[in-house]
């Protein structure tokens, strides 16, 4: 029986949690800032508890909460980043497609979900509006799911909805909500972006991330035409492309007219552009990241990024030096969905070299960093100094081509280091 509790703010948790419960909440927008906030205030009077999150957007957690709070996560993305990079929050390695199963396994175990919640138009249920990815796999697992009714939220559908009778607590929400605009993206952003553009044929399934290269390669994308997307999160630059046209989702093979993600990452824009908008299917990772259902989108193109890539293909996109920046996520997962789907192709879009033009991020060699994308799914690497096709490659073929879209300052040494692996 779900139990109204007054406010988010005046909610006592020592009645709800146990010693050692691990407590989560979904990433980016779909934190409940009023829950997690009051959860921080209350940390001292209640017993020893794990948090397990993904990419915060938020201020929430900081690292003095460590001497609380044992957490891990999922990624270092955000103001997770924090975190990770001091070593307070230990990294959970799995693809986004796992995670789901992990949870309702027991293998990342979720005792207490915190969610941000809209009442829906269908009778019994509440929508979580923003974030779908791991949300049912989460209240399935769950002892104890608490949210806050948030009217804020777009009504959306699909696998953003939570039956009423799954809900133990229900609050009034009196914390704020997250937005979050899209990155500006700078004239390298636009080369690189530039060049992957040229590479999307008309019709295309694009799966895209956030950030300013994103943004740029949608923005470089305007004139195409019909354009699918089928994404794990999707960003307000969507709507644009949606606005002139270039976005129908005639052609994708399944789930024509709609735009498919697991997550809302934007602006108001992007908030009341979803509300009651049947064109976009908000689905959990079980499906995004699926590569049966990948399989059956035509001509998916998946556009991911990394932090460097070696002259063999291999793709780091977690570690940068010493520190954990970055994120398994889906990119494996869409890498290899993209090699499944009917004309299919798996871009890795980065600039190629770091901010300051100090190092170049085509390496010789990864040296014991983490390989994200190994170099058996290598295909299509893109920077603003060209395309490097891969696929079917040998190393030395690779090694020439990877060279080639190296920043001209870095060529030489590249061929030096190849030659003195010979």
């Amino acid at each position: 029986m779900t139990v109204r509790a007054g406010r988010s703010s005046a909610f006592d948790y020592s009645r709800h949690v146990r010693a050692g419960d691990v407590v989560t909440w979904p990433q980016g927008t779909g934190e409940p800032l009023g829950l997690t906030r009051r959860l921080v205030e209350q940390r001292h009077e209640l017993p020893p508890l794990e948090l397990f999150v993904g990419m915060l957007a938020s201020a929430t957690l900081r690292p003095e909460h460590a001497e609380r709070f044992r957490m891990r996560a999922l990624n270092g993305a955000g103001s997770t980043r924090e975190l990770t990079a001091a070593g307070l929050a230990d990294i959970v390695p799995a693809c986004v497609s796992a995670v789901p199963g992990l949870v309702r396994s027991g293998a990342i175990r979720v005792d207490v979900v915190l969610l941000r919640a809209r009442p829906h138009p269908r009778p019994g249920f509440f929508t979580v509006g923003v974030m779908a990815d791991f949300v049912p796999a989460f209240v399935a697992a769950a002892r104890s799911v608490i949210a806050e009714v948030d009217e804020r939220l777009p009504v959306t559908s699909h696998d953003a909805l939570v039956a009423a009778a799954d809900i133990d607590v229900l609050l009034e929400c009196d914390g704020g909500e997250i937005l979050l605009p899209d990155a500006a993206a700078g004239e390298i952003d636009r080369r690189v972006a530039a060049n992957v553009a040229a590479l999307v044929p008309d019709g295309a399934t694009i799966q895209v991330g956030v950030g300013g290269l994103p943004v740029a390669v949608c923005r470089a994308l305007a004139g195409h035409r019909e354009l699918g997307v089928h994404s794990g999160v999707i960003s307000d630059v969507i709507v644009e492309l949606v606005e002139r046209g270039t976005v129908t989702n005639a052609r994708k093979g399944i789930d024509a007219g709609r735009i498919v993600t697991g997550g809302l990452f934007g602006s108001r824009r992007l908030m009341d552009f979803a509300d009651g908008n049947d064109a976009i299917e908000m689905r959990s990772a079980e499906y995004t990241h699926s590569q049966q259902v990948l399989a059956r989108v035509r001509n998916l193109y998946a556009i991911n990024s990394g932090i460097e890539v070696d002259l063999t293909g291999n793709v780091n996109s977690e570690v940068a030096g010493n520190r954990y920046l970055g994120a398994i996520g889906g990119q494996p997962d869409f890498v290899r969905g993209a090699f499944a789907s009917p004309g299919g192709r798996a871009i890795i879009a980065l600039p190629s070299t770091t901010a300051d033009g100090r190092r170049s991020r085509i390496v010789a060699s990864l040296e014991g960093r983490p390989i994200t994308t190994p170099r058996a799914d290598a295909d299509l690497v893109v920077t603003e100094h060209g395309v490097a096709d891969l696929r079917g490659r040998s190393f030395g073929e690779r090694a020439e081509r990877l060279r080639a879209v190296a920043h001209p300052d870095f060529r030489d040494d590249l061929a030096k280091s190849v030659r003195k692996a010979a």
